[in-house]
């Protein structure tokens, strides 16, 4: 018994997938629940387990493959017999042939989908113009019969015959014997295409060789292609304009090389499609502030001492993330977004902060559920979670959703700043830039300390110019002093 399992929508909405790997083989024995290949979506890459046991007869897409959301991309044989060898050619009668909805496929596979199989027919070259056609005599006119019956119509202009040449009497219509001409061999054709006159051939060139051709007064009509298949190139046409010694000891540079594709897709595909929407949909204004954070430091290193944070990593993000918490549970505000279709703000009772997370697939943003009510040591341990996750790529769909505001660690980079685009569905994002020593006035005096900038970006549909800068000052001022967190 033959089953197909189709990609199923393993996020929210979401349409297609790409298979990253296939983690079976056809005729491979699987049990439930066992993984069968690897499917990268718009969100994340996730492994999608077998629903049934029994044994791989084909897999229906290669790796690679972007498919659709309910589209078959297995077969299982859940009787548990062995691959089915291709049925013989005298069944074609009695079942659907190969090609067609539920008939034969390569590879033992069964045609699901329409057009799915082999060619069932032969390509065949178009014949080449003036050559005769196939299994027809070369020396026949067109438009010859015409007036004795064997046509309906006259012969076409381009068709029509030189009369410059000796005419023959033939159904009553006098044609040259240039239409014999025209059905000579292909080396004759070419001599033709070469030689000037009305009725040689177009020379084989792409538009923008014409162009430059034509800017740089080269008659293409000259030139002997050295392209596939006799094309003329941009080569051969600024070879034909330049002098042979420019040419040698310059040649001229091909505007394409080191040019690199990259197909859009997956995480960027989704991460483009989302920063326009949030780019020209909800209005950014972004605000800036210096902070010296060398207390915040000191504290760090006091704290890794501890026996709590023992195996804990405590980086300056920790302490970003905890004052953002903080200042969100002062100004409730900031943690909200705005609901286009009911025009209302939506105000978040918890906040599940998302951390940006530069990988291999590009930028993710996962997000730490209800992260206001962890603690230090948790928060810490949950940020290390989350981000080694996302470079590994093993970051779960639920994960990339229902972010309420978002910290973009810029400084990782050696960057001061920047103005981030808002994670589509928040009001509020956070640039943490480098930390630097630098010239600072300290009580009175100008001594070196440790001082980083940090820029919010927020919705102003949402939050206002002054509830912004009360938000990003509070923040400033527990990264600059930790002991007014006792104050919130």
């Amino acid at each position: 018994m033959l089953r197909q399992f189709t990609l199923p929508d393993v996020g929210e909405g979401l349409t297609e997938g790409e298979i990253l790997q296939w983690l079976v083989a056809v005729g491979d024995t699987v049990t439930v629940n066992q993984p069968l290949c690897e499917v990268e979506t718009a969100k994340a890459a996730v492994e999608l387990p077998s629903p049934w046991a029994g044994t791989v007869t084909a897999l229906l897409h290669d790796a690679g493959a972007t498919v659709d959301v309910g589209t078959p991309i297995i077969t299982i044989d859940t009787g548990g017999g062995d691959v089915p060898a291709p049925a013989p050619d005298r069944a074609a009668d009695a079942e659907p042939a190969a090609g067609l909805i539920g008939g034969a496929a390569p590879g033992g596979r069964t045609a699901v989908l329409v057009g799915y199989g082999p060619r069932t027919t032969e390509a065949r070259r178009r014949p080449r113009r003036g050559a005769p056609p196939p299994n027809r005599p070369a020396a026949r006119v067109p438009g010859a019969d015409y007036g004795s019956g064997g046509q309906d119509r006259p012969p076409l202009l381009a068709t029509a015959p030189d009369m410059t040449t000796k005419p023959v009497r033939h159904g009553g219509l006098e044609v040259g014997r240039q239409a014999e001409a025209n059905a000579a061999d292909e080396e004759s054709a070419t001599a033709r295409s070469a030689a000037p006159g009305r009725g040689r051939a177009r020379p084989l060139a792409k538009p923008p060789v014409r162009k430059l051709a034509k800017d740089l007064g080269v008659d293409l009509t000259v030139l002997t292609g050295s392209g596939p298949g006799g094309v003329i190139t941009r080569a051969d046409v600024q070879q034909a304009a330049a002098p042979a010694s420019v040419t040698e000891l310059r040649p001229a540079p091909d505007p394409t090389a080191g040019e690199q594709r990259i197909p859009v897709r997956g995480v960027r595909k989704h991460t483009a499609a989302a920063m326009v929407a949030s780019a020209f949909t909800a209005p950014h204004v972004t605000e800036f502030l210096t902070v010296d954070v060398t207390r915040v430091l000191k504290l760090r290193a006091r704290l890794a001492a501890r026996p709590e944070f023992a195996g804990v990593r405590v980086s300056p993000l920790l302490f970003a993330a905890k004052a953002v918490l903080l200042a969100a549970g002062r100004h409730p505000m900031v943690n909200s977004s705005w609901d286009e279709a009911a025009q209302e703000i939506v105000v978040h009772g918890q906040v599940n902060l998302g951390i940006a997370a530069a990988t291999p697939r590009g930028l993710l943003v996962p997000n730490v559920k209800d992260a206001g009510r962890l603690s230090l040591v948790e928060l810490a341990t949950a940020l290390a979670e989350l981000t080694e996750t996302a470079r590994a790529g093993r970051t779960a769909p639920e994960d990339m959703t229902g972010g309420t505001i978002t910290i973009t660690n810029v400084g990782v980079f050696g960057v001061d700043t920047g103005t981030p685009i808002l994670n589509p569905g928040e009001s509020a994002i956070l640039a943490f830039g480098a930390i630097r020593e630098m010239p600072w006035v300290h009580k009175g005096k100008v001594r070196p300390r440790q001082v980083t900038q940090l820029a919010l970006s927020f919705d102003h549909r949402v939050i206002d110019g002054e509830l912004g800068s009360r938000f990003l000052a509070d923040v400033g001022a527990l990264m600059s002093d930790p002991g007014t967190a006792l104050a919130f």
